[in-house]
């Protein structure tokens, strides 16, 4: 028994030498920080096992005015057991910029952070049309290696900022959350993204279709740090958080406290309701009580769909035509949530620990989506 013991051990030795030197060396912070806490996957909370910007409060929080109906409403039994099948841990309603209803599950509460994952896509995409307002960026039309010189791929000179967005990059990458091999769970776990979001030419022309990649938003992320001089989490503090009245500290979360690169394409730790000012900023043409902090004709092009082939995706934004309603929402692993009614002036924030069933290949959007949609047009106060 000693013996095999020994056998095993030194066996798994050499396993952890060999990942070590190899390029799967990320594996053994990804089996640290997720696999060994009993997670096939990120999870909302793992923030805390990761290296972080600090994303400050605003120095002039704005606390969500209350409806006067506020939490007067009863969810339905059915959406009750939705709830708690998809475990999820918050779900806010805003009516005309008003709270009307908010409840949270599983010790979760309004101060509560959780990971946004690609929730944090869209705030980027807000990021390059503040980065053109403020002339740091010429237009949507301008190349990244302007920015980014050491690209690589036979059509790296041809690719745009707005191709970036739009998830039109022809940039490979293979966007695979659950194999613990794809470039994507690499991602999560490298200490130098930069340099591995490098290692993925742009191999096909760009800008002539829909093909979501995460890693086309993470390069975007580094164009506009290239472009500012500043780090994303700096950038989004001054430009937006700040102005938008966020109430509470947040955090961005980065490659390794040595490279501090933020990962852009998810991972801003926060709460539901300062994860919904973005889309109360969309919903007003950009402008935040009155005060301009996006160009509107940005913000209508970006929830507009780019490919007429692929009418539910603008530039980093998911859109749908839902029972006679425009809709744009962001969208992140797991089920994280902030879905825009704007006709109706109404946004529903829903976070959550799993989505539930994938749905067909054919719809872009899980069933889960349509749950939430239909329980924010019954739950909504037509009287205002």
């Amino acid at each position: 028994m000693k013996k095999t013991l020994y056998s095993l051990g030194f066996t798994l030795l050499i396993l952890v030498g060999v990942l070590y030197i190899s390029d799967y060396s990320y594996l053994l912070r990804a089996v640290s920080k997720i696999y060994f806490t009993g997670h096939s996957t990120a999870f909302l909370s793992d923030y805390k096992r990761f290296d972080n910007h600090i994303l400050p409060a605003s120095e002039n929080p704005q606390a969500w005015p209350l409806h006067k109906n506020y939490n007067e409403v009863n969810l339905s039994e059915d959406l009750e057991a939705f709830h708690k099948k998809t475990q999820t841990v918050a779900f806010v309603l805003i009516k005309n910029d008003s709270v009307y209803l908010e409840k949270y599950y599983d010790n979760y509460g309004p101060d509560s952070k959780s990971n946004s994952f690609s929730v944090a896509k869209s705030f980027v995409s807000a990021l390059l049309g503040k980065a053109i307002m403020d002339g740091y960026i010429q237009s949507l039309d301008q190349k990244v290696i302007d920015f980014i010189p050491e690209i690589k791929g036979p059509y790296a000179d041809l690719v745009t900022v707005g191709d970036l967005a739009s998830m039109g990059s022809g940039q490979r990458w293979d966007e695979a959350y659950y194999s613990p091999l794809s470039v994507t769970t690499a991602a999560y776990f490298v200490e130098d993204l930069g340099k591995l979001i490098l290692t993925q030419p742009i191999d096909e022309v760009p800008g002539i279709e829909f093909i979501y990649k995460s890693g086309t938003t993470q390069l975007l992320g580094m164009v506009i740090s290239k472009a500012t001089g500043k780090n994303l989490t700096d950038y989004l503090y001054e430009t937006l958080w700040n102005p938008m009245g966020a109430e509470h500290e947040s955090f961005w979360q980065v490659d390794s406290a040595k490279k501090g690169l933020e990962k852009a394409y998810c991972c801003i730790a926060s709460n539901a309701k300062d994860f919904a000012r973005l889309a109360k900023l969309y919903k007003d043409h950009g402008k935040w009580n009155g005060k301009v902090l996006l160009d509107s004709t940005f913000v209508t092009k970006s929830i507009q769909p780019r490919f007429p082939e692929s009418p539910e995706y603008g530039y980093s934004w998911w859109l749908k035509e839902y029972k006679g309603h425009k809709v744009f929402m962001m969208r992140g692993h797991l089920g994280q949530y902030v879905i825009t009614f704007p006709e109706e002036n109404l946004i529903l924030v829903r976070l959550g620990h799993t989505k539930g069933p994938k749905g067909s290949k054919e719809d872009p959007f899980t069933p889960d989506i349509y749950t939430y949609m239909d329980a924010a047009l019954e739950l909504n106060p037509n009287a205002g």
